[in-house]
């Protein structure tokens, strides 16, 4: 066996599997920015869905607020 013939088995090893690492990692990439869209998609809903609880507990903190100031107010301690 010749050099030049051992020398281009090898190159073609290598080759191979430098292709084959990148058609890896380019598929993970693929799935990376696909799972990273999907993240994004549920972050958005999972907002619409909470937007209503947020609201009504803020509501419900306001209230609670304005009834412990009338409170403080009505029985003449003093507030923070």
């Amino acid at each position: 066996m010749s050099p030049s013939v051992g020398a281009s088995g090898v190159a073609i090893v290598w080759l191979t599997v430098g292709l084959v690492t990148v058609v890896a990692i380019a598929a993970m990439l693929i799935a990376l920015v696909r799972h990273g869209i999907l993240i994004g998609r549920t972050v958005s809903r999972f907002r619409e869905e909470i937007a209503p609880i947020t609201e009504e507990i803020s509501a419900l903190s306001a209230a609670n607020t304005r009834a412990a100031a009338t409170m403080r107010r009505g029985s003449g301690t003093p507030g923070p």
